[in-house]
This record gives structure tokens, C-alpha cells and sequence, in this order.
């Protein structure tokens, strides 16, 4: 309805007198208001509004939402649809939220799954092991015999070695080398206590021992990872070993058979690998693993039994120190913990601003130091009895490790330490006065591994990228003495032994005969008196005989002073 209408209903006689002054402005009257209503037309704006305004004030009374909007209503209004979007906005993380919540936990569920599938298969294997199933053969023997006519093991120790480990010497001149493994070696072990093989680790994949007493040849290849090995670790006696691959899996073989005795695995990489240096715990099995963990294992169940959760990074090591009852571990978060065995709770955290990332800790020999390779090119010692404080006044420096996990090791007497560096070389120090000897040239890559022979002195092996294995000594014809024997005697020869410095030649004494004989210490090359006299002191007479199809020579008169034993 017309508002003009409503009104008119209301007013009709003000409103008629009205629009009769303007509907005939020009309408002559004598009166005065005759002349005011003439003079109206002339200022017609302010009427104009005084007319709307006295319209429109019942109308705001009658229907005030025709009128005009409020503007408490504009607002009622945005704040409406900013609550809408408030809420829309929620329920929209809500949702994603929820989602992301719900991915997690089939992820979780799809990692425990995992888990408990692999604890089961290597709970099998084990119940499979101990039942005496026969696991696949994953080894190749490359030895004449596995046992030789005594019944003795091709991993038995010889009788004859003995220690000699009293006053160890620095190494000097490459004596062996053994090329068998296709891409770098990243560990070498010796065997415990005699040290008569040597197992190594290899980026291709495969394990291999090698003979280093007698033929000084590979005896046995373990093919059980599909990709390169980590670390390898020996039991106390040698007839086992661990094995941990970038394949997630540490495996337990049979050093003898070759055969696998049982996998574990949790996921992740292991890193480290160790036993329980105790004889009646070489059940327990300790690992250093990318996520931060490390994980206990009692092999003869198969069953994670524990879990050292502090580290912030992949931890690298795993030392054993008081009698066995700790273990020192380092980490990428460039830190040490000290933890008591079998208890999840660090009782010594070490960490200092300055300190780097540390690969590779070995265990003095007298067990009251702590080598530990430290990333900034400086070996770091710790003491093992004062609250695993650092001996700020022994340090070792002069090699570039250049990122590398280069090992550090001890000599058996404990008199020098040793380590590798990034540019294939391998350096020692004098453990007292940390004097530094002449570093050896070893390999064209990193020097990655270096192991001081347990019983004979002065012999040192080393690893590399290069994928070389080589041995090293003090004098240049040891190894020429290991695995020769000479023929020619008739009776039974004496024990005294002298060996000329040419390094090619051996005098034994022959009761038989009653004269020394000279023999060559290397079959390899033609038997043949030298050109000349190799003792410096020129004294020395040869003549040949031929005797048992072996070519000997005699020596009448010999100088005391050309000879060495």
C-alpha cells in the first residue's frame, strides 16, 4: 500500500489544502495568506522535507523494516557470517587433523604389524635352528679341506703360536695384500686371542676370512646380505659372528659351516653390533640402529629384551668399561651416554659445544682409557675410573680424517694408538709422550679400518675403500718365514735359526751333516746363488748341492756380524 495514501486517510484536510497551494500557485488573493502561498513555490526544498519527514515518522512507528536497516543489524549480520567462516575454518582442521591422525596410526599399525612379523620369522628361525633344521647354505668354502688328517678344524687355532706381545713395535713395510672383494672394506676383526684369520667386511655385500698364519688365502665366503656390510663383531671364542648389513638385518653365522644360525632385524639400520663380553652372556646382543635406539636382543628366544632410548641421533658405538656392568655409546647428536647394562637410563651424559660427531672408541688395553676418533682430526681420551672425565692434556692430532668413520685402535702392549685418515694413510703415536711416527701409506681412499695383530708383535692390518686388505710388519721377510717349509735334510735340524738381511735366504744348523745349510725362503722365484755375497760383510762362500731334488747351499764359514736371530 502507498505510504501517500495511508496518510491522506489520516490527514485529508492538510493534505488537500496543500496540494491546492501547489497545484495554483499564480491564484490572486487580497489577504496575507494569499501572498505567503504565492511567495512557497519560490523556496520549494525545505517544504519538501518538512513534508517527507511528517510522512515518514508514522510510518518508522507502523513498519520500521520498509523504512530503513538498522545498522546494529549490518552488524548482527557480519558477525553471523564471520562466525560461519570461524566454524568452517575449524571443522576444516578438525577434518585434516583427523585424516593426518588417522594416516599415523595405520602407519604405526603398519610398522608393529612389521614388527611382530619379524620377531615371529626370526622366533622360527631359531625354534628351526635349535630343532636342527638345516638353514640354506649361503658360504663357499675355498680352502683343500675343512679338516685336516688330525680331525682339527680349518678354524683351529696352530699349536705353535705363542704370544709375543711383550714390547710391540711400529710397523714399517707391507708384507701381504689380499684384492678379493670387489668395492671397499669397511671393517677387519681378527680372530680372538690368536689372531690366526682375519674376517672382513665388504661393500659388496659379502663377508670373507682369510688364512693369515698359513697360506695367507680366503678360506670362506658368507653371501647372506643383499646390500653392502656395516660392522662385524666375533664371539669370545671365535666360532660365531655378527653381521650387520644396510640391508636392516643383522645376521648370527657359523664361522666354521657358514651357515646362518638366526636373523634379527627391527627396520632400521643397524650400525653397531656387539656382545656381551661375558662368557656366560654371549647370549645378548646389543645394536646401535638409525633411529636413535639402542636394542638389546637375547638370541636363544629371539625377543627384543631391552631398549636405550636417549640418543638424539644414529648411534655409532658401543663400548663396554667397568668389568662389563657399562657401556659407553656415541651418537650423530654429537654427545656420549654411559649407561648401566640392562637399565633404559642414562648415568652420564657428556656433550660440550665444541665437541663433534665421534665414529669410532676403543678400549685401552688397561681398561682405564677411552680413544675416541673424534670428526674435527684429534683423538679424544676419557677416563674409564674419574666420572669418564676428559684428559684434556692427551690428545693426538696431525691426520685428516675428512668426515670418514676411520677406526682407532691400541697396540696389544698398549704402547701406541693408532688410527686411519681420509687420504689412505695410517698414523701412530706414542701412547706416553704422543710423540708421532711417520705415517704408513696404505691405500688410495680413506683409510677406513686398522687391527693390531692380538699375539705377534709389531703386525698391523688395514682396510679401505680401495678394497684392499694389506699386512704390515716391522722386518720385510717375516711373512716369507710363515708358510714356507724347507726340505733337504737327512736328519733332524737343530733349533737355532738365523735369517740374513737380504730377507731371501735361511741357515739352519743339521745335526746330520754338521754343516749349515742355506736354503731360499721364497719358492716363487729360481733357486740360485746370489751374484754376490748378500751378508754386508762379504765373507760368505756358496757352492751348490743338489740333494732330494732340492737345491741347497753351504756355507763353510759364515760372520757373525752378517746375521741376525
Amino acid at each position: 500500500m502507498d505510504l501517500l495514501q495511508i496518510y491522506k486517510d489520516q490527514n485529508d484536510d492538510e493534505i488537500d489544502k496543500l496540494e491546492d497551494q501547489f497545484q495554483d500557485p499564480h491564484s490572486t488573493a487580497s489577504s496575507p495568506e494569499a501572498s505567503t502561498s504565492i511567495a512557497m513555490p519560490l523556496t520549494p526544498l525545505p517544504l519538501l522535507a518538512t513534508i517527507t519527514s511528517v510522512i515518514l515518522m508514522p510510518c518508522k512507528r507502523v513498519m520500521p523494516s520498509l523504512c530503513t536497516t538498522s545498522h546494529s543489524t549490518s552488524r548482527r549480520r557480519g558477525r553471523l557470517k564471520r562466525r560461519k567462516q570461524r566454524r568452517r575454518k575449524v571443522m576444516a582442521t578438525k577434518k585434516t587433523s583427523l585424516r593426518l591422525s588417522r594416516r599415523i596410526g595405520r602407519v604405526r599399525g603398519q610398522a608393529r604389524r612389521k614388527e611382530e612379523c619379524a620377531k615371529k620369522k626370526g622366533g622360527e628361525r631359531e625354534r628351526g635352528s635349535e630343532k636342527g633344521e638345516i638353514l640354506p647354505d649361503k658360504s663357499t668354502f675355498h680352502g683343500k679341506e675343512e679338516r685336516d688328517y688330525q680331525g682339527r678344524s680349518w678354524i683351529a687355532p696352530p699349536k705353535d703360536a705363542k704370544a709375543n706381545n711383550d714390547h710391540c713395535y711400529v710397523p714399517k713395510r707391507l708384507v701381504h695384500t689380499w684384492s678379493d672383494h670387489t668395492k671397499g672394506v669397511s671393517a677387519i676383526r681378527f680372530f680372538p686371542k690368536q689372531g690366526h684369520l682375519i674376517l672382513s667386511a665388504g661393500m659388496d655385500a659379502k663377508v670373507k676370512i682369510w688364512d693369515v698364519f698359513n697360506s695367507g688365502k680366503c678360506m670362506r665366503t658368507y653371501m647372506g646380505h643383499s646390500k653392502a656390510v656395516r660392522d662385524i663383531w666375533f664371539c669370545n671364542d671365535g666360532t660365531k659372528f655378527l653381521t650387520a648389513g644396510y640391508d636392516k638385518n643383522i645376521k648370527y653365522w657359523d664361522t666354521e659351516t657358514g651357515q646362518v644360525i638366526s636373523t634379527f632385524s627391527t627396520g632400521r639400520i643397524p650400525y653397531v653390533v656387539r656382545l656381551k663380553p661375558d662368557d656366560d652372556k654371549q647370549n645378548i646382543l646389543l645394536a646401535g640402529m638409525s633411529d636413535k635406539k639402542i636394542v638389546q636382543w637375547d638370541m636363544n628366544t629371539g625377543q627384543v629384551a631391552q631398549e636405550y632410548d636417549q640418543h638424539l641421533g644414529a648411534v655409532n658405538t658401543i663400548t663396554f668399561v667397568d668389568n662389563n656392568r657399562r657401556f659407553v655409546s656415541s651418537s650423530d647428536d654429537k654427545s656420549l651416554r654411559v649407561w648401566e647394562f640392562g637399565i633404559p637410563v642414562v648415568i652420564k651424559y657428556i656433550s660440550e659445544p665444541h665437541m663433534h660427531s665421534m665414529p669410532s672408541i676403543s678400549l685401552h688395553p688397561s681398561t682405564n682409557y677411552l680413544a675416541a676418533q673424534s670428526l674435527d682430526n684429534q683423538i679424544l681420551t676419557y677416563s674409564t675410573r674419574d666420572r669418564f672425565q676428559l684428559n684434556k692434556e692427551k690428545k693426538f692430532w696431525g691426520h685428516i680424517v675428512a668426515g670418514y668413520a676411520c677406526q682407532v685402535n691400541f697396540s696389544p702392549d698398549g704402547r701406541f694408538i693408532m688410527s686411519g685418515d681420509g687420504e689412505g694413510k695410517c698414523w701412530f703415536w706414542n701412547w706416553k709422550t704422543r710423540k708421532v711416527f711417520k705415517p704408513l701409506k696404505c691405500h688410495e681412499g680413506a683409510c677406513i679400518g686398522c687391527e693390531w695383530h692380538p699375539l705377534e708383535q709389531s703386525k698391523v692390518a688395514t682396510c679401505g675403500w680401495d678394497g684392499l686388505i694389506k699386512y704390515w710388519h716391522r722386518s720385510p721377510v717375516i711373512w716369507a718365514m710363515i708358510p714356507r717349509c724347507l726340505v733337504g735334510y737327512l736328519g733332524l735340524v737343530a733349533s737355532l735359526l738365523y735369517v740374513a738381511r737380504c730377507g731371501y735366504h735361511v741357515m739352519n744348523l743339521s745335526l746330520a751333516h754338521g754343516l749349515p745349510h742355506i736354503y731360499s725362503s721364497a719358492p716363487q722365484k729360481p733357486y740360485q746363488p746370489p751374484s754376490s755375497p748378500c751378508f754386508p760383510c762379504g765373507t760368505c762362500r756358496y757352492y751348490p748341492a743338489l740333494e732330494n731334488n732340492q737345491l741347497q747351499y753351504s756355507i763353510p764359514v759364515a760372520s757373525k756380524s752378517c746375521l741376525f736371530g
